[in-house]
């Protein structure tokens, strides 16, 4: 990576952190990405290792139009991608040309773009040796010249500070000191066989208002969102070994942790979808991912959370005092957290 590639992503890690909202993030992204690889539009996901699946937990979307970002996300949740995560995480250079080919997949895709005036989509998966953090798609009208295996290449060198950005927009804000305000109650929605949202409780109207109003990102990808998730549990529901449908969203994005997860309604192929607050085991996972938090971190933590004192912890252990409070310097260190007190206030949701 180039001087100035670096430099360009470093200024919007730090806008990430001063807390600038989706939109003008999104334009952002996609304005410094454009120096290294022009495009016309531009869509970057965000999830944590932990999570092992992707609908995301976050998303930010420049330059698409809502019918084409709405089509694009159906035939992704439906499995007719060309190019999911699974396949990409077992290549050299996690990074595909969307459409190339003859196979059925890369077909539908080609004809799903020339229906929106789309020419090449340029993907790149953003993994590391700690797992996946999300995806990139770089988009091209078909008037302008096709992505190439030199694009590709180039957008492969920004894999690292793309994840860099994902980490500073979700750790960037300061932790709360106190605990938040109580959230609203748990929401339902009900996604059909169909794939259409059949209903929804007025908790969940009030929860989706407040995450459009926080996120800032166009309603119709929340709907979709919902729908992806709705595919996922049935998938789930049949093969038990693949990923939980739960998707933690971080407090940057929403405002608070949140959960979403996914329940079939018996056999019909109904699905229900709940909304809520994270409780604090759900979101520790992420929570340990996004800031860096080691394993054994991790385990003085959950202990600390349990309100465990450092000197048992020590001997729950087998550490030391002073080695227990060194991690705990550590963890404080990279949450921010002046204390034992407002990093449990974080992790109350």
């Amino acid at each position: 990576m180039t001087g100035s590639e670096t430099r360009l992503l470093g200024e919007l890690s730090m806008i990430a952190r001063e807390g600038a909202g989706t939109d003008e993030l999104a334009c952002a992204l996609s304005k410094a990405i454009d120096a290294v690889v022009p495009h016309d539009a531009a869509r970057l996901v965000g999830t944590s290792p932990a999570a092992r699946s992707i609908p995301s937990a976050f998303s930010f979307w420049h330059g698409y139009e809502a019918d084409f970002g709405r089509a694009l996300l159906r035939d992704y949740y439906a499995g007719h991608d060309p190019g999911p995560p699974d396949e990409l995480a077992l290549r050299p250079l996690p990074v595909a040309l969307l459409g190339i080919g003859d196979e059925r997949r890369h077909l539908r895709f080609r004809s799903l773009m020339s229906r929106f005036g789309a020419g090449s989509v340029l993907r790149v998966l953003l993994k590391d040796v700690r797992g996946i953090w999300g995806m990139m798609d770089l988009l091209r009208g078909q008037d302008a010249m096709p992505f190439c295996e030199r694009d590709a290449e180039r957008a492969a060198r920004l894999v690292p500070e793309l994840i860099e950005f994902l980490r500073s927009y979700v750790t960037g804000g300061r932790l709360a000191r106190v605990a938040p305000p109580p959230p609203p109650p748990p929401g339902v929605i009900i996604v059909g066989a169909d794939d259409v949202i059949r209903s929804a409780t007025p908790q969940a109207h009030l929860w989706r208002e407040r995450l459009e109003f926080c996120s800032r990102s166009p309603r119709w990808t929340g709907e979709v969102f919902m729908i992806g998730l709705a595919m996922q549990t049935r998938v789930h529901a049949l093969a038990p070994h693949t990923a939980e449908p739960l998707i933690i969203g971080p407090a940057a994005a929403y405002g608070r942790w949140l959960a979403c997860h996914g329940q079939p309604l018996g056999d019909s192929g109904d699905v229900a979808i709940v909304i809520q607050a994270a409780t604090s085991s759900q979101m520790l996972p992420s929570f340990c991912d996004w800031y860096g938090i080691t394993a054994r971190e991790r385990q003085i933590i959950g202990h600390l959370r349990d309100a465990m004192p450092p000197k048992q912890i020590a001997r729950t252990l087998e550490l030391s005092v002073h080695t227990v409070n060194d991690h705990l310097k550590a963890v404080f260190r990279k949450t921010g957290a002046c204390g034992r007190d407002e990093l449990l206030a974080a992790l109350a949701g």
